[in-house]
C-alpha cells in the first residue's frame, strides 16, 4: 500500500529542457482508484465489487452514496433502481428492509453477454457494512450522488460517527450544493476534494487564456483526464457556444500549474485504457480512476512494449 506521497513537480523537469519521456522511469505508478468499486468487473457498489476490487490491489475505493427512506446510507448510483436491478423507483422511496430484497447485480452482463448474477443475487450494502468489509488502510471517496445532499450527506455522517471513520473518507460530489453543506456542517472533520467547478474552470481558464490560478495548498482534485466542454463566448449582440470534442484538461503546463501549491493531489477520472493510463503516468497523477482494476496490468504491461 502506499501513501499518496507528493510528487515532484513535473514542470521543473520540463523546464530543465527533460523530455516526458526522459523522466518517466523516475515517475512512481500512480495509485489505483477503483471507480464504483470497479464497474467494469462486477456488479457496481456491492461488497463482491469491493472484494474483487482488493483482491486486484486497488490502492483506493470510490463509493457512490444515496439514503434510504428511513435514513439509512446505502451504496448505489443512478437515479431510479431499474437501471442496475431488478426492482422500480428510486432508493429513497424504499426502506432499507424493502432495499434488501433488490438485486444489485440483475442488469450486470459480463464479457460473454451472460447475465452471471441474475442467479447469484447481490445486495445494495449499507455504507456501515462497506466500512466493516474494507481494511482501514484503504482510502475510501464518497461521492455524493442523490437529492436532497443534506440528507444524504447527514446519513452518511451518522454513520461515519458511528464506525469512527472519519478519517477513513473524502468527500467528492459533481453537486455544488454538496461541497456547500459539508462545509457549512461538517468542516471540522469532513476531509473534501475541491468543487469540481473549481478545478475544471481552472484548467479551461489555464488552456484558454493561459492563466494559471494554482489551487490551494493541499487541495485535492479530481476530474477526467479528457472530456467533452462547451465553450461560450460572449459578444455585444448575444453570445456563440461550440463543442470541444474531447478536450485534454490535465497537460504538463496544468500540471507544472497546480504543483506550485504544496501538497496537491491529482486524481485523473476516466482511465480506461492502456494509452490514457500511459498518458496519466507521463504527467505525473498520484492517482487513476479505472472502471476495470482486473485490467490495470494489462495497462502497464503495455507501457513497457516497445513504442507503448
Amino acid at each position: 500500500m502506499k501513501h499518496w506521497l507528493p510528487l515532484t513537480t513535473l514542470g521543473m523537469v520540463l523546464l530543465a529542457g527533460c523530455s516526458i519521456e526522459s523522466v518517466r522511469p523516475a515517475l512512481p505508478q500512480p495509485e489505483v482508484v477503483a471507480h464504483r468499486a470497479g464497474t467494469a468487473d462486477a456488479p457496481e457498489n456491492t461488497l463482491l465489487a469491493i472484494r474483487k476490487a482488493l483482491a486486484n490491489h486497488s490502492d483506493a475505493l470510490w463509493l457512490s452514496v444515496q439514503v434510504s427512506a428511513d435514513g439509512v446510507a446505502v451504496l448505489y448510483r443512478p437515479a431510479d433502481l431499474s437501471a442496475l436491478t431488478d426492482a422500480q423507483g428510486t432508493v429513497a422511496s424504499k426502506t432499507l428492509e424493502q432495499l434488501r430484497t433488490v438485486n444489485a447485480g440483475y442488469q450486470f452482463k459480463d464479457a460473454a453477454g451472460a447475465y452471471p448474477y441474475r442467479a447469484q443475487p447481490q445486495a445494495i450494502p449499507t455504507l456501515a457494512e462497506a466500512l466493516r468489509a474494507i481494511p482501514v488502510q484503504v482510502p475510501l471517496f464518497l461521492d455524493i450522488k442523490a437529492q436532497p445532499v443534506g440528507e444524504v450527506i447527514d446519513a452518511v455522517a451518522r454513520t461515519l460517527d458511528q464506525q469512527q471513520a472519519w478519517l477513513r473518507v473524502r468527500f467528492y460530489s459533481t453537486e455544488r450544493d454538496a461541497s456547500d453543506y459539508l462545509a457549512q456542517h461538517y468542516a471540522d472533520r469532513a476531509q473534501r476534494f475541491e468543487s469540481r467547478d473549481a478545478t475544471r474552470n481552472r484548467l479551461v481558464d489555464l488552456a484558454l487564456a493561459g492563466r494559471c490560478s494554482p489551487p490551494a495548498a493541499g487541495a485535492w482534485m479530481g476530474i477526467e483526464l479528457e472530456r467533452d466542454l462547451t465553450v461560450t463566448e460572449q459578444f455585444t449582440l448575444g453570445s456563440s457556444s461550440y463543442q470541444v470534442k474531447p478536450a485534454r484538461l490535465w497537460t504538463p503546463t496544468a500540471m507544472e500549474c497546480v504543483r506550485q501549491a504544496s501538497g496537491t493531489k491529482v486524481v485523473m477520472f476516466g482511465i480506461n485504457s492502456a494509452q490514457s493510463y500511459q498518458t496519466a503516468h507521463e504527467l505525473g497523477a498520484d492517482a487513476v480512476m479505472v472502471d476495470s482494476p482486473a485490467s490495470v496490468p494489462v495497462y502497464r504491461r503495455a507501457e513497457l512494449q516497445p513504442g507503448g
